[in-house]
């Protein structure tokens, strides 16, 4: 029996456990699975904690989550082919749930599969290696619970742990003379430290809009976003403003490229993550950049020079749930052998072919409909249950249109599910005044 190494029990390792379990489901002999998770429970970044820095072992601490976040686009974007919103809750819920309700609705898929006795908590992999000879990885783990250290071999190796969680960290001049709080969005928990204070925020991504947004919900006193390269230009509150790179920091004051000045009283990194695998040796690590067409992986998620190993949700991001789904998928049958990948020289012309047409891509929309067809690619190699890619990829279009209409409102419109083809109702509360994120206030629906 081949044995197979997951590593990261976030949204990605638990689609390729639902995936395995759902070929056993169906009468098929599956591989023996290992799943190794460094912290003590499942749901990666959407399992929350207060701690920054270090957890209780000393190890770096994984997650990126924040009190307060709800969702940056809507469920039906990302709901499971398999299992529906209203499975799972009963009922159809709005459109954009706070953390806990997402949380639980990724865990009731795998509660249900039966799935957590693969997984081994608290136990961080330390170094894969591969054997050519043998054909096999030796795949070294810690039991941080016991202070343990083990040796395993696998057949195959399949990498989840995700591209969120080891910080971009640039420099700025006066940065470390600054008289107030710096920090990365990565170690951000709470919005509520901000209230009352003048903050600056370094970036434009989904992070800095968010946070940003988050602040100024819970009470900041001005926003100020620096970009690189251009403005967000969305329609922000009046306290909210929008300014070139920081330059420089004297005290408080933080001066911009235009030569314009800000007092501020924090500031917050939104400068991104890094593809980061310290414990693969040299020769299976994914080098990449953030980007829909990852570089090294077949079909973007086998590893070129080895495709033993599999990388999966290293891509930047419209679809994450069911396209993490559609790619465990595939890398199950691959593992099973019911899709055998090509030589070499062919799976580079696909990398390659990939790059190219991302490259042609020429707007947000152009870019959602080529990770819809890369989405439907995959799904139509396996037996993942085919669902409505196209609507999906119209919600997100939707999505689009009601941010550049309100930023501070997009979350209170409602979509059709591509799953059970049910409208979503409207939120009980809008968004800008639902305070309390936890799961009971949320289905008071």
């Amino acid at each position: 029996m081949k044995r197979v190494a997951i590593i990261g029990a976030g949204p990605s390792g638990l689609a390729q456990m639902r995936a395995f379990q759902s070929a056993k489901n169906n009468g098929e002999e599956i591989p023996e699975i290992v799943c190794f998770e460094k912290q003590a429970d499942w749901g990666g970044l959407w399992n929350y904690t207060w701690r920054t820095g270090l957890d209780e072992y000393g190890e770096p601490v994984h997650g990126s989550m924040y009190r307060y976040l709800w969702s940056n686009g809507p469920k039906e974007g990302l709901e499971f082919a398999d299992y529906s919103f209203e499975e799972h809750f009963g009922k159809q819920i709005a459109s954009y749930p706070p953390r806990a309700v997402l949380f639980d609705y990724i865990q009731g898929r795998v509660e249900k599969a039966g799935v957590r006795d693969w997984i081994k908590f608290r136990t961080p992999v330390r170094n894969v290696e591969w054997d050519d000879a043998a054909k096999t990885f030796t795949v070294t783990s810690h039991d941080l619970l016991n202070d343990k250290v083990s040796t395993e071999q696998f057949d195959n190796v399949v990498c989840c742990s995700g591209h969120f969680s080891t910080p971009n960290v640039p420099e700025f001049d006066g940065l470390d003379r600054f008289n107030g709080r710096v920090l990365h969005a990565h170690d951000f928990r709470d919005a509520v430290e901000f209230a009352g204070k003048d903050i600056l925020i370094i970036g434009t991504s989904y992070s800095a809009e968010d946070i940003g947004s988050q602040c100024w919900k819970y009470g900041a006193k001005t926003i100020t976003v620096s970009h690189r390269t251009a403005a967000m230009g969305y329609k922000w509150p009046d306290n909210w403003t929008e300014v070139p790179l920081l330059t420089k920091v004297v005290g408080n004051t933080c001066t911009f490229k235009d030569g314009s000045t800000k007092e501020v009283d924090a500031i917050i990194l939104c400068t991104g993550y890094l593809h980061h695998f310290p414990f693969m040796a040299e020769d299976l690590k994914l080098r990449t950049t953030n980007r829909l067409a990852t570089a090294s992986l077949y079909k973007g998620v086998a590893l070129v020079d080895n495709p033993a190993l599999m990388y999966i949700g290293m891509q930047d991001q419209w679809f994450t749930f069911n396209m993490f789904d559609a790619q465990a998928w595939w890398a199950r049958d691959v593992i099973m052998g019911k899709i055998r990948t090509p030589d070499t020289a062919t799976m580079k012309a696909d990398v390659e072919d990939r790059v190219a047409r991302e490259d042609q891509v020429e707007d947000d929309y152009d870019a959602i409909w080529y990770q819809g067809d890369y989405v439907k690619e995959l799904i139509l190699e396996t037996d993942y249950p085919t669902f409505d890619v196209e609507g999906a990829c119209q919600a997100f279009k939707q999505w689009k249109g009601h941010k550049k209409k309100d930023i501070m409102t997009f979350r209170d419109n409602s979509y059709q599910s591509v799953i059970t083809g049910t409208m979503a109702p409207a939120h009980h509360t809008p968004w800008k005044d639902a305070m309390d994120d936890s799961l009971e206030s949320y289905m008071q629906n």
